[in-house]
């Protein structure tokens, strides 16, 4: 029986109510699972995490040396000073990071889709918005740990946050009591918030996709035409000014693109500062993606239930 014939099948049966039995630590234990299934994947899968690193390794080692002297990058907020190109592509290769490995979940869920181990995910007891946001925090914390392997190598090649001090503490009768993290390991710690965020919203967005996708070979077009463009016309490998330059079109496409703000939020959250408009940008497009993605999921509404009988899954 193929997912989409198990779709219509589960559309004429009427939705009956979460089971009272399903305790807390049931749910718990569902989503440990869940991330913990994702986390072993990928541990398992060691050139996943080779080619997950090689790809920005090449922007930051070869593509930054030689736009070095071509690219030069003027004084632009959250920068103090002007800067190298590399230190200004890092933030763009992090959201690179995010944004192939959010593909890469979602070609995970196409396959198990094909091969039938979503059938036993989709099919318990829990709600289906829970099913599907535990395996998005479990392709977060895959790419938590892929962002940060990066950040250490990057730290040696002198790519560092440069911003004040982080204070840890409590201001009692007007007098501080704490310690202070010094930098560069205060932007580790302030980037993480974005790159959850931004990593929830690619996520989201591939999850999005997954219900899309039909079968595997299609997933080369969406590479093509839709993962490329939106990280090219971005702001991840060149500042916008210079794109307004010399393309007032592109300019404006790459400013609504949602990917342009994942990066800059990560960019100013890696020198301590927020930028409000990405915030509430990747905020909203977080929740509108997981939004369009339980609806998808959903077998008496979604797009899975609305395939004919003799599609393919």
């Amino acid at each position: 029986m193929s997912i989409d014939t198990m779709a219509e099948t589960s559309a004429s049966v009427p939705h009956k109510p979460m089971p009272s039995h399903l305790t807390f630590s049931g749910f718990f234990a569902c989503f440990r699972g869940i991330v913990w299934r994702e986390v072993l994947r990928f541990l398992h899968q060691r050139e996943r995490f080779l080619s997950a690193l090689v790809r920005p390794l090449v922007w930051l080692f070869i593509f930054a040396a030689g736009f070095r002297q071509v690219l030069g990058v003027s004084i632009i907020p959250p920068y103090q000073t002007y800067v190298l190109y590399e230190t200004y592509v890092a933030p763009g290769l992090l959201g690179m990071i995010l944004l192939f490995n959010a593909m890469q979940s979602s070609l995970s869920m196409v396959y198990d889709r094909e091969t039938g181990a979503m059938r036993t995910l989709l099919v318990s007891p829990y709600p289906r918005w829970f099913l599907l946001f535990s395996k998005l925090i479990g392709g977060v914390s895959v790419a938590l740990l892929q962002v940060y392997t990066f950040l250490a190598i990057a730290y040696f090649w002198e790519i560092q946050p440069d911003a004040a001090a982080l204070p840890v503490g409590l201001t009692i009768g007007g007098q501080f009591v704490g310690f202070e993290i010094p930098a560069p390991y205060n932007g580790y710690i302030t980037v993480l918030p974005a790159i959850i965020l931004s990593g929830l919203m690619l996520g989201a967005f591939g999850l999005f996709l997954s219900s899309v996708i039909r079968q595997l070979e299609n997933f080369a077009g969406v590479m093509n035409f839709v993962i490329f463009p939106m990280f090219f016309a971005s702001s991840a490998l060149y500042p916008l000014w210079r794109i307004r330059e010399s393309s007032p079109l592109l300019y404006e496409i790459c400013r609504f693109n949602p990917f342009t703000h994942a990066v800059e939020l990560i960019r100013f959250a890696f020198y301590g500062q927020l930028d409000p408009t990405s915030f509430y940008v990747v905020a909203g497009c977080t929740i509108l993606f997981l939004a369009c993605a339980i609806y998808a999921y959903n077998p008496s509404k979604g797009l899975i239930a609305r395939r004919g009988p003799g599609a393919r899954s």
